[in-house]
């Protein structure tokens, strides 16, 4: 799984640019002072990546800490301006382990998508209970069935920047769920000639239900789901659901 975000960690921010980071970052704020009694102060960014989404809650005053599988990806965050006052841990979201607990939790851009098993994502779960204060919030998103089947399906797409682009294809599984991507991503040299790196990687579709129902086994109580960071219900064409739950834990 880290083998692509590490082919892709120059240039993660480049082809993900349009992705609303701020405005995520202010609904994840809204729906922390909506559903803590108590001040937030401490939050994981789980499978942080380069830290797209960590560094906009630590503009908003959070103490942040940021979890992945890639040290390069972690390399990237750590050299951008600000790095250094977030803790980085180079950790599986399966196995991970932190120094103490948090307030908050987030996952975003589909992280439990990269989870491949109902094992592993109960294990994920279990771990951001065990370290969520009592009545702590965790906050992250999945890719819903329709996005599995009628974006991703059998569709191809080029992704370009100024220094690089990607060609993404993909191979959808509608019996398992189970969507493969075959990325190569195109690099310019100091020649100015491309060099090519390719890799491979899969994500699991989850229905609402099953992420409910392994939220509810692991501790949580959902409090709701809605369409992509917005308050707006989640409709037919939703591509993105958005979790909010709360850990049920004793004082």
């Amino acid at each position: 799984m880290s083998e692509l975000y590490e082919a892709l960690a120059p240039f993660y921010a480049e082809l993900n640019g349009d992705v609303p980071y701020a405005r995520m970052a202010e609904y994840v704020q809204k729906c922390f002072s909506s559903y803590f009694e108590g001040e937030v102060r401490d939050v994981l960014d789980l499978g942080c990546g380069s830290g797209n989404m960590t560094f906009p809650l630590l503009s908003l005053g959070y103490s942040m800490i940021g979890v992945d599988a890639s040290e390069n990806m972690l390399a990237e965050a750590r050299d951008t301006r600000r790095g250094d006052e977030i803790l980085w841990l180079c950790q599986d979201m399966r196995s991970f382990e932190l120094y103490g607990t948090v307030e908050g939790v987030v996952s975003t851009l589909d992280c439990v998508n990269h989870l491949l098993r109902r094992e592993d994502v109960l294990s994920c779960f279990s771990l951001v209970h065990n370290y969520l204060v009592p009545n702590g919030i965790f906050i992250f998103d999945v890719n819903t069935p329709y996005k599995f089947k009628h974006i991703y399906g059998e569709n191809s797409y080029v992704l370009e920047s100024e220094s690089a682009f990607c060609v993404w294809q993909n191979f959808f599984d509608e019996r398992r769920g189970r969507c493969h991507f075959a990325v190569d991503l195109f690099e310019e040299n100091e020649k100015g000639l491309y060099e090519r790196r390719s890799a491979d990687r899969e994500e699991q579709m989850y229905t609402p239900r099953q992420i409910r129902s392994m939220l509810e086994k692991t501790g949580f109580t959902v409090l709701s789901v809605t369409d992509d960071y917005t308050d707006s219900l989640p409709t037919e064409t939703t591509e993105r659901l958005t979790f909010v739950a709360r850990a049920n834990k004793e004082m």
